[in-house]
């Protein structure tokens, strides 16, 4: 019997599930993504911070699926733009744009601007079916280069400038972006309390947890 118990993220973005699964791998739980189960509905994502965002995401999946969910809210907050795109990040160039589309389309509201400074934001948020939630959150101060940089990471990353490494996101490594990136360091504090998380997620998930199968799909 696999005892392991199943950590769904709330999200099917390969990228970030990598991420998360490195931060997560030497302990009792199997990570699965959205990807692994058959269509669900979206979540509205019109909170008005990340934590809203992160919560629903995670509450949402928890309870359709009757796991455990740990969902991210993250995104890029622009001083110059008076803290845009923020909550809005994914969406910045409309609802189906390519992560180029939207960093080009930043980089297009930078123009002339001296103040670039910027930090990235994130709220990971692990919900159980019945309602109750854990959050995490973590920041990552840097500045919007001039002009993309690098092939690695995804979203904004190849114009988001890491002062201490003098590289953007995208130039990179996945193990130097896990060391120092908001959602990094989100899961970093996750994980120094994961065996406490472990043990939160056993004491507040219905009791008949089911291993497997997956019963009720709507």
């Amino acid at each position: 019997m696999n005892n392991l118990m199943t950590l769904v993220i709330a999200t099917s973005n390969p990228g970030k599930t990598a991420e998360i699964r490195d931060m997560l791998q030497n302990f009792p739980v199997n990570i699965k993504n959205l990807a692994d189960f058959g269509p669900i509905p979206p979540v509205a994502e019109d909170g008005e911070t990340f934590d809203d965002n992160a919560y629903k995401k995670a509450s949402f999946v928890s309870k359709i699926l009757g796991l455990p969910a740990l969902a991210d809210d993250s995104g890029l907050v622009v001083d110059a733009l008076g803290g845009a795109p923020g909550v809005y990040s994914a969406r910045y160039a409309g609802e189906n744009a390519t992560d180029q589309q939207r960093y080009t389309k930043l980089l297009t509201e930078m123009k002339g601007k001296t103040n670039r400074k910027a930090a990235f934001e994130c709220v990971l948020s692990i919900a159980v079916p019945p309602g109750p939630a854990l959050t995490y959150e973590a920041s990552c101060e840097g500045v919007i280069a001039e002009a993309p940089a690098g092939e690695g990471g995804f979203g904004y990353d190849p114009v988001f400038y890491y002062p201490p490494l003098e590289k953007t996101f995208g130039q990179l490594t996945r193990e130097e972006k896990s060391r120092v990136s908001h959602r990094g360091k989100a899961l970093q504090e996750l994980r120094q309390e994961f065996d406490k998380v472990l043990t939160w997620i056993e004491q507040h998930m219905p009791v008949q947890e089911r291993h497997g199968c997956q019963h009720e799909q709507h």
